[in-house]
């Protein structure tokens, strides 16, 4: 099975084009919706978080305090990072034993920080999806009521497109120029192909 990473800026279309590889058949991994997850439910994890940014992070019902967390980490990179290299190995841990519980010619693990991580070293693929900032941003104020300069700042502390291509061994186009579905078709044929000559 061919390990296949998904990532792009905010506003790309990340999830857009993971959902068209679900309609295909190919299992995705969510590693933000993930995380999330494991920020509410693994205990381990949960007790790092608290020991590193105090127990009103979580709710008295134990759900994490997302509001608190997110005004603590976007303004300061130290404790963005912080967080990052506690939550990762939590999130790598469980996408390994995701995909080991896999039968498929592919699956996907999409992350926005999929080449920050350090996580792109555990795929086999890479597939970064770009499209032009403006449209970007554009997307992100529609979808999340968020304000330009939020979505500036969380750009800020994400790789551009230029450096995320480098890593890249399929780039999917989504400035709305180019058909979506014929390119992620062409995408999967490629894979497809690929993981039937390595069984041989």
């Amino acid at each position: 099975m061919i390990k296949v990473g998904v990532t792009g800026g905010i506003g790309s279309g990340k999830t857009t084009v993971c959902k068209i590889f679900e309609t295909l058949g190919i299992p995705v991994y969510y590693a933000d919706t993930r995380a999330k997850w494991l920020m509410n439910h693994d205990s381990s994890l949960k007790s790092q978080i608290k020991a590193c940014f105090g127990t009103k992070i979580y709710h008295k019902n134990g759900r994490l305090n997302k509001t608190l967390l997110a005004e603590e980490v976007f303004a300061n990179k130290e404790k963005l990072s912080l967080l990052n290299s506690i939550v990762h190995p939590a999130v790598a841990a469980d996408t390994t034993l995701w995909f080991h519980s896999l039968d498929t010619d592919y699956a996907i693990k999409e992350a926005a920080i999929l080449i920050e991580s350090g996580a792109y070293k555990s795929v086999d693929k890479i597939i970064v999806v770009t499209a032009p900032e403006h449209i970007r941003i554009q997307r992100v104020v529609n979808r999340d009521q968020s304000k330009v300069t939020q979505v500036k700042a969380r750009m800020s502390n994400q790789l551009c497109d230029e450096k995320r291509i480098e890593f890249a061994d399929y780039i999917i186009d989504n400035s709305g120029d180019k058909s979506l579905i014929t390119q992620i078709w062409q995408i999967h044929q490629s894979l497809t192909q690929l993981s039937h000559s390595n069984q041989k």
